[in-house]
């Protein structure tokens, strides 16, 4: 499981499990929106990594940011800690 400490946004956490063929699994976020949070992870559920960052990246709520954009960067830094490994 990877976790990411989110930034500007009332979530304050997000999870998820990627396989194999790198699609993305188990979506969570702590706090937020409850229903909106819980719609994105189901829309999102055994999607490629890349189809998902290209959808979210720069939807902007307040802080020039928002939690779908939160989890592109999150998915961001998953991408680049495998690439490190």
């Amino acid at each position: 499981m990877f976790t990411y400490s989110t930034k500007g946004t009332c979530s304050r956490m997000i999870t998820f499990d990627v396989d194999a063929d790198n699609k993305i699994h188990n979506v969570r976020f702590m706090n937020g929106c409850s229903g909106n949070l819980q719609g994105i992870a189901k829309l999102v559920e055994g999607k490629p990594l890349d189809e998902i960052q290209a959808l979210l990246t720069g939807i902007k709520c307040r802080n020039n940011t928002s939690c779908p954009d939160q989890l592109s960067k999150a998915i961001d830094e998953y991408k680049a800690s495998k690439a490190a490994e």
